[in-house]
């Protein structure tokens, strides 16, 4: 069964997807010169759909934990506030981050379930930690292709890498949300 957070995701990543869309539609030969905003745009859509998944996701769990004790159960309660401190500087959904708390509240590695094809949990973080660090650069450097000098800039995400952290975006999120409901 799906969570809520999942379904949540499902929803919010079509941000991504819808921006990839128009960036092809609008693709044309010679390219519009301002076209690969939506490319960075669509990167950026996509971590935080992420980077929401992973708040819900555990904010479910802690949930769930609250509603198997009494009523203003002092210590559930002091977990769930904890956890929406600690939820106020999350992010970004580096690796670190995110096993810190699923550490903390769930006592889970839950990296344990980053495997699915032809990924291995350690190759997912590594993965995850590649795309996080993009998403920054891009975010808070912009990364706009400049044309000076003898060569012109590379783009920050090309066409194939979007659609590939996508991809690998919508399999992380089902991969743990699958390791999240086997454990229950």
């Amino acid at each position: 069964m799906k969570s809520k957070a999942f379904e949540t995701f499902d929803h919010a990543i079509n941000d991504a997807t819808d921006l990839l869309e128009h960036f092809d539609q609008l693709n044309t030969n010679p390219p519009p010169p301002n076209i690969e905003v939506f490319k960075r745009a669509s990167l950026v859509m996509a971590l935080a759909a992420l980077e929401t998944y992973f708040e819900d996701r555990i904010m479910e769990e802690v949930d769930l934990i609250r509603s198997k004790h009494e009523q203003g159960n002092p210590l559930a309660e002091f977990m769930r506030r904890s956890l929406e401190i600690d939820l106020k500087g999350f992010h970004s959904p580096s690796t670190d981050k995110v096993l810190h708390l699923f550490r903390k509240y769930l006592d889970l590695e839950v990296s344990e379930g980053w495997k699915w094809n032809n990924f291995e949990s350690t190759r997912a973080k590594e993965e995850l930690n590649r795309i996080v660090k993009k998403r920054g650069d891009i975010a808070h450097r912009s990364l706009r292709p400049t044309s000076g000098g003898p060569q012109p800039q590379q783009h920050a995400v090309t066409r194939d890498d979007l659609r590939k952290h996508i991809h690998f975006i919508k399999e992380l999120v089902k991969a743990t949300d699958t390791y999240l409901s086997e454990k229950r």
